[in-house]
């Protein structure tokens, strides 16, 4: 598969982009959904010996997730310095030890966007965290214990992984 053409079909808060295809002899176009990298991070506070996760209404799921912290990399910064930022911003913490788990596609069929997921050990909250306001971001903290993170029924990608990656840790 040879991409022979791109243009800008959207450029508002996401970006899409009309591309002509050339497979095999045929040519045909697809849209692809250029989002930007994300960084995700399962964060534990050590001093309580808790899991701190999010909860926040997500325009894709029409609905509240209950999820891992996350965010975009911003321009110019590196995934490390975003996720610490997030991590801040979310839920009023500062990092103490940051591990890189895995880096992933969230939808190669026609999204650009990879998130790059951590996990974070904190043990003291400096600030309320909650989002930024001028983002409109409305954020609640949860915090589960490891036997109620095992049974949180997520419906978001990113945090079904970091569960995962739980489990395996205890065996």
């Amino acid at each position: 598969m040879e991409i022979k053409n791109r243009e800008k079909a959207y450029d508002g808060f996401f970006k899409i982009y009309k591309l002509t295809v050339e497979q095999e002899g045929q040519t045909f176009t697809r849209e692809q959904f250029e989002r930007g990298n994300a960084v995700a991070a399962l964060v534990y506070d050590t001093r309580k010996a808790e899991y701190i996760l999010t909860k926040q209404f997500r325009i894709g799921s029409e609905s509240e997730l209950v999820e891992v912290v996350a965010g975009m990399v911003d321009e110019g910064e590196q995934p490390e310095q975003s996720i610490r930022r997030e991590i801040a911003e979310e839920i009023g913490y500062s990092v103490d030890q940051l591990q890189h788990l895995h880096t992933f596609y969230s939808s190669p069929g026609g999204t650009t966007e990879k998130v790059i997921l951590y996990y974070a050990e904190v043990s003291e909250q400096h600030a309320a965290g909650g989002g930024n306001a001028h983002e409109n971001e409305h954020i609640q903290l949860v915090r589960y214990s490891p036997r109620q993170l095992e049974q949180l029924q997520s419906q978001d990608a990113k945090t079904i992984i970091a569960q995962q990656w739980v489990q395996l840790q205890q065996k």
